[in-house]
């Protein structure tokens, strides 16, 4: 049986765009702190040559990057990248290439950085599905591993994702942004598909959908969150009694099969409501709900405001904006 794109379902619900912004390459000793990102943004970074040390302040972890890795921040959290010297950084330069991202470089001939950083853009109200069901940092290792029928494993397609990043940030031709804006949004799916494939699946959603038995269960729900799922028929699809899919799915979420399904609808409610011309009670049949008022207190409770505080939200442009 082929297995349900789960996925491809996640990211028709969330839009997700990407965006290149600095291209470092620097020589040790060198140092860059970014503070909080705003609520619907996740910085990415990725080590194209080198070596560096992620630090994440709210945890005081750090690790050691090196080339070939990515380093996706979900929560937006304040982080640190540096040599790992511990000594005073090289003053950098900086100059903006015509395709809009910026080159900053210093003059040190100390071990040498290649690294790009941008970000991702969610559009609300998603950065909250985002937030609540990935890990605060993700860390893909890209790799050359050949699966099956001679197909390359998700690291493996990653590591070319990157090459071809490195060449179109280090040249300077025609379309050269939408290119490397596009190949950003690509690199967010793919780190999630490395996630979820590794045998090192991290906390929560990526977690479920790597779980062999919790998967088709994920998978149920993103492709239809409206049918009306009961924790038996979930249970049913995983080969697993009502008790024990439970138990491993609060283990790994941190939440109930019903809490995600909640969650998936309100994000696709929230979505149907952007269009002028459906009632606020065929965004709740559609979402699965018989009743527009239980609808109404669900979203309210999830979003912090009514379906039609939202609406009108936007329609004012201030919903949707990136």
């Amino acid at each position: 049986m082929s297995e349900v794109d789960w996925l491809s379902h996640l990211l028709q619900i969330v839009t997700v765009t990407g965006q290149l912004e600095v291209r470092c390459a620097y020589g040790a000793p060198w140092r860059l702190t970014w503070s909080r990102a705003a609520a619907n943004e996740i910085p990415y970074h990725v080590i194209v040559k080198g070596r560096a040390i992620f630090e994440d302040p709210e945890t005081r972890t750090a690790r050691e990057l090196v080339s070939g890795d990515i380093v996706l921040l979900p929560h937006g959290a304040a982080h640190v990248l540096h040599d790992g010297s511990g000594k005073t950084p090289i003053p950098t330069q900086q100059r903006k290439g015509s395709a809009g991202w910026m080159l900053s470089e210093n003059d040190s001939q100390g071990e040498q950085l290649d690294l790009l950083c941008g970000r991702f853009f969610i559009s609300p109200p998603h950065d909250r599905l985002i937030r609540n069901y990935l890990p605060t940092n993700l860390v893909a290792r890209t790799g050359n591993d050949v699966g099956k029928d001679g197909i390359g494993s998700a690291t493996d397609q990653l590591a070319s994702l990157v090459g071809l990043m490195r060449m179109e940030s280090a040249g300077d031709r025609a379309g050269g942004r939408a290119v490397l804006n596009a190949l950003s949004s690509a690199l967010f799916t793919l780190v999630l598909r490395a996630a979820s494939e590794s045998d090192k699946a991290p906390e929560g959603l990526l977690a479920l959908a790597g779980h062999p038995r919790l998967a088709p269960a994920i998978a149920a729900m993103l492709a239809d969150p409206a049918q009306p799922w009961k924790l038996p028929d979930l249970a049913d699809l995983c080969g697993m009694s009502r008790a024990t899919f439970m138990r491993h799915f609060q283990d790994r979420l941190g939440c109930s099969a019903l809490d995600l399904l909640t969650d998936l609808r309100m994000s696709l409610a929230a979505n149907e409501l952007k269009k002028p011309t459906i009632s606020t009670e065929a965004v709740a049949e559609t979402v699965g709900y018989q009743s527009v008022s239980a609808f109404r207190r669900v979203f309210t409770e999830r979003m912090g405001m009514t379906p039609g505080e939202w609406r009108r939200q936007a329609h004012t442009g201030r919903a949707g904006a990136d």
